[in-house]
């Protein structure tokens, strides 16, 4: 199981654009997920300062691209 690695939070998150933390949190599942186990989320807790649209683009892209199939 791995669990983190959503998007880098230090510089992406608190510092891209929403389609750069988008770019970061597909290539996370892309590398993680496979095979299952991988529980996205942030490193550490969002700081402040971190611009609104860079959390709502990182839970956007994470609930259209991060689920494993139901079985």
């Amino acid at each position: 199981m791995f669990w983190g690695g959503a998007c880098d939070c230090q510089r992406t998150l608190a510092f891209g654009t929403p389609d750069e933390v988008a770019r970061e949190v597909e290539q996370s599942i892309r590398v993680f997920a496979p095979g299952g186990g991988y529980v996205l989320a942030a490193v550490h807790n969002i700081q402040a300062g971190v611009p609104p649209e860079n959390v709502i683009a990182l839970f956007d892209t994470a609930r259209a691209a991060g689920r494993y199939p139901v079985t």
